[in-house]
C-alpha cells in the first residue's frame, strides 16, 4: 500500500509542479500618460515572501502566483511604494506616482543625436537636433546632409533648391508630416521643404518603406515626419544669426512665454536674404539665386496633465521671393521678355492647424486626437517666356481613437480623415484646375508578445472623387532572433495623384515642348499612381573592444501597377505618360554605426540602386541616379565642463558614382553631353566653440573639394534657342561655401 501511494504521488508530482500559475502585470509612469511602454526595473514581490520579479524594457512582469497571495507590492526608486490587492489572474496596469519628497539628483548623459531602437515594429529611426546642428541647417531640405538614408541634390541649375530622395524615389512619393499632419504636397512640392527653418525642428522621425495608414493612403517608399519645437519644453528666448560667402544670410528668432499654467505660447520668426550676384563659371547666368523669405509662426500650446488633455494650435504666414537668370536681367524692363532670360518666383503661403487630444486618465493606454490643417499657397511665377502659376487649397481633418484589446499587448487604432484639395493652376495659357475630395477610414492592430515578436496591420478605405474607392493595406513585422538584434519586414500600398506641374517645375526653364500623351485619367488626363513598396531590415547591436556599434542591411523594392513617367529622353522635349511595362526601384544600404571612442563616433554606409523604367524607347536606368554612394560622418566633441563649454568637430564625406545623363545626341555637338557622368566626391565639415549653456559659434564649410558641374546649362549664349536646358543637374555648380553662425539661448 505504502508503495503504491509513493508510486501515484511521483506521477503527480510533475502536473502539480506544472499547474503553478504565474501572474502578469504591467508597470507604468502615471506622470507620463502619453508612454505606453511602461517602467523597465520596477520590483514586485508577494506581501511577506521572498517571491519577486523584476519589469522589462517594456514594464511587463511576470511572477509565480499562489491563491494564498493576496498583496502585491510594487517599487521603484523615485517613486511611491503602492501595496495593490489581488483577486484573480487577471493582468493588471499599475501607474506609479512620483515622490515629490525625495532629493533632487541631477544625471548627465550624452544624448545620441541618432537613434535607432530594436522595439519599434516599424523601421523607423529619430534625428534629433543635436544631428541637425552637425551641418548648416537652415531649412528641412538640408536637415539630411550627415544622415545616409536621405540623398540630397540639386533639381535645376537656377533655383539652387535642394531636393531630396529616399529609396531612389523623390519626395513626391515621401508622405512628409509636419506633426503627423501632411505638409509638403501638392504645390508646395519642390520648395516646401525649404519652408521649415531648422532650428524649429525638434527631431525627426524617418521611416523606411510602407508607412502607416493612420497618415493616409500617399506613402510609397517611406515617411519623414518632423516634430517642431514645443513653447513648453522650447527655449525662452533663443537666436541663430547664419552667413555664407555665397551671400547668404539667415536669422532666426525664437520667444516663448508662460501665460498661465496650462498655457504657453511661442513666437518663432525666420528671413534669409540673398542680393550679391555670383557667376564662378562664367556663363553668364546667376550660381544662386537673389532671395528674399519672411517666415513668421505663432505656437500654442495647452497642457493639463491631471485631466488629460493637451493641445497645439499653430497659425504661420510665409513670403518667399526669388528671382534668377542671367546676370544683367532687370525684372522691371525684362519680365517675359528676350531682352534678356531670367526668371521670378513669388511664394506667400497661410498655414494654421490645430491638435487635440485627450488620454484618459485611468487608461493612459487609451486616448482620442482630433488634427485639423487648413493651407493656402499661392505662387506666381515665370521663366523666360514660360509662366508658371498655381494657388492651392487644402484642408485636412484625422479623428483617431487609441486603445487595447484585453491588455497592452494588443493595441489598436482607427478613425475618419477627410481631405479637400482645389487647385488653380495656370500653365502658359491652359488652365488646369480641378478639386480633389476624399473621405476614409481605418484600422490598424498592432500585437506585441513583450519579448521577441511584434507586428503592425493596418488597413484603410477611402473614397475619393477622382481616384475612384480603393483599399490600402500595409504590414510591418518585427522579429528578435537573439540579443541586441531585430529583423523587420513591411509591404504596403500606395496611391497619389501626380501633381505633374507643381513637381517638375525645373522643366519651364528650358526650351523643351511639354507633352501630355493623354489617355482619359481624370488629373491630366492621366491615371494615378500606384505601387507596392516591399522591404526587409536586420539591424544587429554590438561591442567591440569594449565600444557600441551597430551595423544595419535594408532592401527595398517598390513596384509600380501605374506611373506618371517623366520622359526626358528626347531633348526637345519633355513627355507625360502612363506607365506601359515595368518601373521597379531596388534599393540596398548597409549601414554601420561605432563609437570608437568616448565622444567619437563614426557613421558610414553604401547604397546601391537599380531603377529603370520602361520608356516609349526602351527600358532605361532612371537618369541623373547615381547605382552607388558611399556616406561617411565622423563627430567628436570634448568632455562639457560644468558651464556646458565644449568644442564639436564635424566631417561628412560623400563619394557620388556615376550617373546616367538623359538623351542629348540628336543636339548639335557643342550642346551634347556624355552617356554618363564621371563620379565625384563631397566634403563637409564644421567645428563648433561651446563657450556655455547660452552662447556658440560655428564655422563650416560645404563641398571643401570644390566639386563644379561644367556647363551645367546647355546653350547658355542662346537662353531663347531651341537647345536651351537647364534641368540636367547632377553635381555642385557653386563650389565650395565657407559659412559662419552663432547661436544664443536663454533658459
Amino acid at each position: 500500500m505504502k508503495k503504491y501511494i509513493i508510486s501515484s504521488f511521483l506521477l503527480l508530482m510533475p502536473i502539480i509542479i506544472f499547474s503553478q500559475k504565474d501572474f502578469k502585470g504591467m508597470i507604468m509612469d502615471k506622470s507620463n500618460p502619453k508612454n505606453n511602454l511602461g517602467v523597465e526595473g520596477a520590483s514586485v514581490h508577494w506581501l511577506n515572501t521572498n517571491v519577486s520579479a523584476i519589469t522589462n524594457k517594456k514594464g511587463w512582469f511576470t511572477i509565480p502566483y499562489k491563491t494564498s497571495y493576496k498583496k502585491l507590492v510594487v517599487s521603484y526608486l523615485g517613486y511611491k511604494t503602492d501595496t495593490i490587492t489581488i483577486n484573480s489572474l487577471k493582468p493588471i496596469h499599475h501607474f506609479l506616482t512620483l515622490d515629490s519628497d525625495l532629493e533632487e539628483v541631477t544625471v548627465r548623459a550624452q544624448k545620441k543625436a541618432t537613434f535607432k531602437s530594436t522595439l519599434t515594429t516599424a523601421n523607423m529611426f529619430t534625428v534629433n537636433s543635436e544631428e541637425l546642428l552637425k551641418a548648416a541647417c537652415c531649412n528641412l531640405a538640408e536637415s539630411f546632409e550627415t544622415n545616409p538614408s536621405i540623398d540630397v541634390s540639386f533639381s535645376d541649375a537656377l533655383t539652387g533648391t535642394k531636393q531630396i530622395q529616399m529609396l531612389g524615389l523623390t519626395s513626391p512619393y515621401l508622405l512628409i508630416t509636419q506633426e503627423n499632419i501632411p505638409s509638403v504636397r501638392g504645390a508646395s512640392q519642390v520648395f516646401g521643404l525649404t519652408f521649415t527653418p531648422g532650428t524649429w525642428v525638434e527631431s525627426i522621425q524617418i521611416t523606411k518603406g510602407a508607412g502607416s495608414v493612420v497618415n493616409g493612403f500617399e506613402s510609397i517608399s517611406g515617411q519623414i515626419n518632423a516634430e517642431l519645437v514645443k513653447p513648453f519644453s522650447d527655449n525662452k528666448f533663443f537666436l541663430n544669426a547664419y552667413s555664407s560667402l555665397n551671400g547668404r544670410l539667415e536669422l532666426n528668432t525664437h520667444f516663448n512665454q508662460k501665460v498661465s499654467e496650462k498655457w504657453q505660447t511661442g513666437l518663432y520668426v525666420h528671413g534669409n536674404y540673398r542680393g550679391e550676384k555670383f557667376d564662378r563659371n562664367k556663363d553668364n547666368f546667376l550660381d544662386a539665386p537673389l532671395a528674399n523669405q519672411i517666415n513668421v509662426m505663432n505656437r500654442w500650446q495647452f497642457t493639463d496633465a491631471e485631466k488629460g488633455w493637451v493641445s497645439f494650435i499653430n497659425a504661420r504666414f510665409l513670403n518667399d521671393e526669388k528671382q534668377t537668370g542671367e546676370l544683367n536681367f532687370n525684372p522691371d524692363t525684362d519680365r517675359r521678355t528676350t531682352n534678356a532670360w531670367g526668371s521670378e518666383i513669388k511664394t506667400k503661403r497661410f498655414d494654421a492647424s490645430a491638435k487635440l487630444g485627450y488620454v484618459f486618465p485611468e487608461l493612459p493606454f487609451q486616448s482620442i486626437g482630433f488634427q485639423m490643417a487648413y493651407s493656402n499657397h499661392q505662387q506666381n511665377s515665370y521663366f523666360g517666356l514660360n509662366g508658371y502659376d498655381i494657388n492651392h487649397q487644402s484642408v485636412y481633418s484625422n479623428l483617431i481613437f487609441n486603445s487595447i484589446i484585453g491588455d497592452t499587448r494588443n493595441k489598436f487604432k482607427t478613425g475618419l480623415s477627410f481631405t479637400y484639395d482645389k487647385y488653380d493652376e495656370l500653365v502658359n495659357a491652359n488652365n488646369f484646375d480641378r478639386n480633389e475630395n476624399s473621405l476614409g477610414a481605418f484600422f490598424e492592430y498592432a500585437f506585441d508578445n513583450l519579448d521577441n515578436f511584434s507586428f503592425t496591420a493596418g488597413l484603410r478605405i477611402d473614397t475619393h472623387n477622382l481616384l475612384g474607392t480603393f483599399l490600402t493595406p500595409r504590414l510591418h513585422l518585427r522579429y528578435v532572433p537573439w540579443e541586441n538584434s531585430v529583423f523587420r519586414a513591411s509591404v504596403g500600398r500606395g496611391k497619389r495623384s501626380a501633381n505633374i506641374f507643381a513637381e517638375n517645375q525645373q522643366l519651364f526653364a528650358s526650351s523643351r515642348q511639354i507633352n501630355i500623351d493623354n489617355v482619359g485619367g481624370n488629373i491630366y488626363g492621366l491615371n494615378p499612381e500606384i505601387a507596392w513598396n516591399y522591404g526587409v531590415s536586420y539591424m544587429q547591436k554590438f561591442n567591440l573592444f569594449d565600444k557600441k556599434g551597430d551595423i544595419t542591411f535594408d532592401f527595398y523594392q517598390t513596384d509600380f501597377q501605374n506611373q506618371v513617367v517623366v520622359d526626358w529622353e528626347n531633348p526637345q522635349e519633355i513627355s507625360f505618360y502612363d506607365l506601359d511595362g515595368k518601373s521597379i526601384a531596388n534599393s540596398f544600404q548597409v549601414e554601420l554605426n561605432y563609437t570608437i571612442a568616448p565622444f567619437l563616433n563614426l557613421r558610414t554606409a553604401y547604397k546601391y540602386f537599380d531603377i529603370s523604367t520602361d520608356y516609349k524607347s526602351g527600358n532605361l536606368q532612371k537618369p541623373i541616379q547615381p547605382q552607388n554612394r558611399f556616406f561617411a560622418n565622423l563627430s567628436y566633441e570634448t568632455e562639457a565642463k560644468e558651464n556646458g563649454a565644449k568644442w564639436k568637430f564635424d566631417t561628412t564625406f560623400n563619394n557620388i558614382g556615376k550617373q546616367r545623363l538623359p538623351n542629348t545626341s540628336t543636339n548639335p555637338i557643342q550642346y551634347q553631353l556624355p552617356e554618363f557622368a564621371t563620379s565625384f566626391q563631397l566634403f563637409n565639415a564644421q567645428i563648433t566653440k561651446v563657450f556655455s549653456y547660452k552662447f556658440e559659434i560655428y564655422l563650416g564649410g560645404e563641398n571643401l573639394t570644390n566639386v563644379q558641374q561644367k556647363n551645367p546649362i546647355l546653350a547658355s549664349d542662346n537662353p531663347f534657342g531651341s537647345n536651351f536646358d537647364t534641368t540636367i543637374v547632377y553635381a555642385p555648380i557653386f563650389g565650395r561655401a565657407i559659412y559662419t553662425g552663432l547661436r544664443f539661448k536663454i533658459k
